[in-house]
């Protein structure tokens, strides 16, 4: 059985069983598909088309199962020729990535500002939205990688890659009673509503965690996705805020006092994370070493390798990862 003959095979059952047809959307002649459909049918032990002389009259029971199969291994066939085709040209294609709002507002604009200056023809597809919402995106396919901080559990098909480290940053109007303390304590912040980002359903809370290990519970009055949001009811008095240290600009915060909280939280890791055993294009090395310098092409190769989470993990263990 050769490729050839399912195409020939194809061509008749679209050309409404005339041979004749089929050769000239074939460029080949009649004699050559009958002969090759024919051969076909002698390997396979039976007919796939009922004849009348020289004439196909209808397709047996049989021959439709072989038919449909064909159609099927044929545009396999053409997405590899696709795929080649698309691997060639390196400097075109797409790159959708699954990340939250923080990333997205706040650490990728100068990322993707270098990458599309590399790789102009390259479509980025921006998909925001929580952790969980991510790992949905992934499951189902729809993005070629993710960016997102802890929930790993969540994300066991893909290859992590970690990047950099964050830490939250305490914010308030400038008249509120924290303003003037550099370094608040977890009692004085519980005496105050909360305004933080939304919670992951599928685990404990860090934020959480953290009082309580204090031996407080925090009055979370208000949770959002955006960053932007969370400052914009700090703005009306309505809690003290709690975000991404990244997520603070000096110049459109500068009516906000923003106070390091890195010695009440622990400090996070974000991650790249790409599906494993995926072939990876160039210009997803590059963006990953965008987004983090220490992510060269080599080390990449050899976590997407990895066949568990702990050997990917040992690759990173002497790399000190930058703070954001």
């Amino acid at each position: 059985m050769k490729l050839h003959q399912l195409r020939y095979l194809a061509a008749v059952a679209q050309s409404g069983l005339n041979i004749t047809a089929a050769a000239q959307k074939l460029h080949t002649s009649q004699p050559g598909v009958s002969k090759q459909i024919k051969l076909l049918e002698d390997e396979l032990g039976f007919q796939i088309f009922v004849r009348e002389g020289r004439n196909l009259t209808r397709i047996t029971p049989a021959g439709q199962k072989v038919i449909e199969r064909a159609q099927r291994i044929l545009q396999e066939a053409q997405a590899i020729k696709d795929l080649s085709k698309e691997l060639r040209d390196e400097a075109k294609g797409s790159l959708s990535i699954g990340t939250t709002h923080t990333q997205a507002r706040y650490v990728l604009p100068d990322v993707i500002r270098q990458f599309r200056q590399r790789y102009p023809q390259v479509r980025i597809n921006l998909h925001q939205g929580t952790t969980e919402q991510i790992a949905d995106l992934v499951a189902k396919d729809l993005v070629d990688c993710a960016i997102a901080t802890g929930s790993e559990r969540l994300f066991t098909d893909l290859t992590l890659l970690p990047c950099y480290r964050w830490y939250r940053t305490i914010i308030v109007p400038p008249s509120h009673p924290l303003a003037s303390v550099p370094r608040p304590t977890f009692k004085q912040l519980a005496g105050y509503p909360i305004i933080t980002y939304t919670f992951s359903f599928t685990g404990p809370s860090s934020l959480h965690e953290a009082f309580a290990k204090a031996g407080y519970t925090p009055d979370v009055a208000i949770t959002a996705r955006d960053a932007d949001v969370i400052k914009t009811y700090v703005r009306l008095g309505l809690g003290v805020g709690i975000v991404a240290h990244m997520a603070i600009d000096p110049k459109e915060d500068r009516d906000l006092v923003a106070i390091d909280a890195s010695h009440l939280f622990a400090a996070h890791t974000t991650w790249l994370g790409f599906r494993r055993g995926t072939l990876l294009r160039k210009y997803m090395y590059d963006f990953a070493q965008l987004l983090a310098p220490h992510l060269d092409r080599r080390l990449v190769e050899r976590a997407h390798r990895a066949a568990t989470p702990e050997e990917t993990a040992e690759l990173f263990a002497d790399i000190e990862l930058p703070m954001r």
